[in-house]
């Protein structure tokens, strides 16, 4: 049942050394022999089969159940980056292309999510342990991709400066009212409240998330201008004059592309402005990782611009900016996988050591999906009214600094509420 595997690895690895002990002991060698050797080992003959027929289910299946497993000082990490950067310059076996054809097939069935499944989806992930995400994360909790203002920044300072670099292109003058679609922990929020001076509302489908964000607020004083509901912002009825939503897009499901902008829409003044960050699908329209789908985010999908775009024009709504964030979140999973390892002990007196596998899986094969197959993030500002911003985005430049002088001399406040 090796036969299989052998022959995809074969054909698949071109550069460098990935050395792979089969269900038999075998040592077998794959590649050029150039570079690090990265040592895996497949420890049944089913699992070897399995991974062949579909590895983008059974990768990660076989890794969490321990049937595949890393030695010799190589991560899950460098396993995979070995073979999805090799994988780039090849087409997919048959089998795979008819098992993501199907997948293709199923896209608005999977990604069905009307009010109630939308909670439930969102609490599968979102509702862990606050303690685990405080394993990882930054002192905010910021759960999205970060901005690196410079190749060598801190975690903490590139989280920031993505907060700042939204909040620019939202031109927020005191006293307006925004809303935050998929409002998270709340560190958005607070900041659009307490740099930028506006009156917040942010909505997340979390009771985790809901609870701490409020409890946040409070702690900082603020619970008079921001507030977090535990709402579904289909069921929103308020006019703003500012709407951003950050890592929210990814679930809501290519059948409700429509619904959601036609609500943002009708939720936005007509002098409004809206921004949109998601991770972006660049090589254009495909279908959801099965083993993400499964274990991770259910209901989920990573769009493509031309997905998105067309909605956009077709709900009444005017594109005013387009930026692409190349490798800023594989610069962002990079350091949430290292402090994951880190932690990992204290992740396994929380969960277990599936999970923790589970994890280590799930921030890999991220930030290698960033680096080595296309994914990138894009924010889309879109508003009613053509008239509603600055003639160029200069605009843009000059309130970031603005905001810059401002948030870099305030405290930077951890995420948990005081003990």
């Amino acid at each position: 049942m090796y036969a299989l595997l052998d022959r995809a690895l074969k054909t698949v690895m071109e550069k460098g050394t990935l050395r792979v002990t089969g269900p038999d002991g075998k040592l077998r060698d794959y590649g050029d022999g150039t570079g690090t050797p990265v040592n895996i080992s497949i420890k049944t003959p089913l699992a070897a089969a399995k991974i062949a027929a579909d590895a983008d289910l059974y990768l990660g299946e076989c890794y969490m159940d321990g049937s595949l497993d890393v030695s010799g000082g190589t991560t899950i990490y460098d396993a995979l980056a070995i073979l999805l950067e090799n994988a780039q310059t090849h087409k997919w076996p048959k089998i795979a292309k008819a098992a993501n054809a199907v997948r293709i097939a199923m896209k608005r069935v999977d990604q069905y999510n009307p009010v109630g499944k939308a909670k439930n989806n969102v609490a599968h992930h979102y509702d862990l342990s606050g303690a685990l995400y405080d394993l990882f994360l930054d002192r905010d909790r910021q759960y999205s991709c970060a901005y690196f203002e410079t190749d060598d920044g801190s975690l903490e300072d590139a989280q920031l400066a993505k907060k700042r670099h939204l909040a620019a292109k939202l031109a927020i003058k005191p006293g307006m009212k925004v809303l935050d679609i998929g409002s998270g922990w709340g560190g958005l929020g607070l900041y659009l409240a307490e740099i930028c001076g506006a009156e917040v509302t942010g909505v997340t489908l979390s009771e985790e998330q809901h609870k701490l964000s409020n409890e946040r607020a409070k702690q900082r004083g603020v619970s008079d201008r921001v507030q977090f509901l535990l709402k579904d912002y289909r069921h929103l009825e308020t006019k703003f004059d500012r709407i951003v939503s950050v890592g929210m897009f990814e679930h809501v499901g290519v059948g409700h592309f429509r619904e959601f902008f036609t609500k943002v829409n009708a939720l936005l003044k007509d002098d409004g402005v809206a921004v949109l960050h998601s991770i972006n699908r660049s090589a254009g329209p495909d279908a959801t990782s099965a083993w993400i789908k499964k274990y991770i985010f259910p209901g989920g999908y990573i769009p493509a611009l031309s997905e998105v775009l067309p909605h956009i024009e077709k709900s009444g709504l005017y594109v005013t900016d387009i930026e692409i964030l190349r490798l800023h979140y594989a610069k962002t999973l990079r350091e949430w996988f290292l402090r994951f390892a880190d932690h990992r002990e204290r992740a396994r007196e929380l969960y277990d050591e599936r999970f923790c596998r589970m994890w280590e899986f799930y921030l890999a094969a991220s930030e290698t999906a960033f680096r080595f197959l296309g994914m990138n993030n894009f924010q889309i500002q879109f508003v009613k009214n053509q008239h509603a911003l600055p003639l160029t985005r200069n605009y843009m430049i000059t309130e970031e600094e603005r905001l810059r002088e401002i948030d870099s001399k305030l405290p930077r406040f951890k995420s948990v509420p005081a003990e």
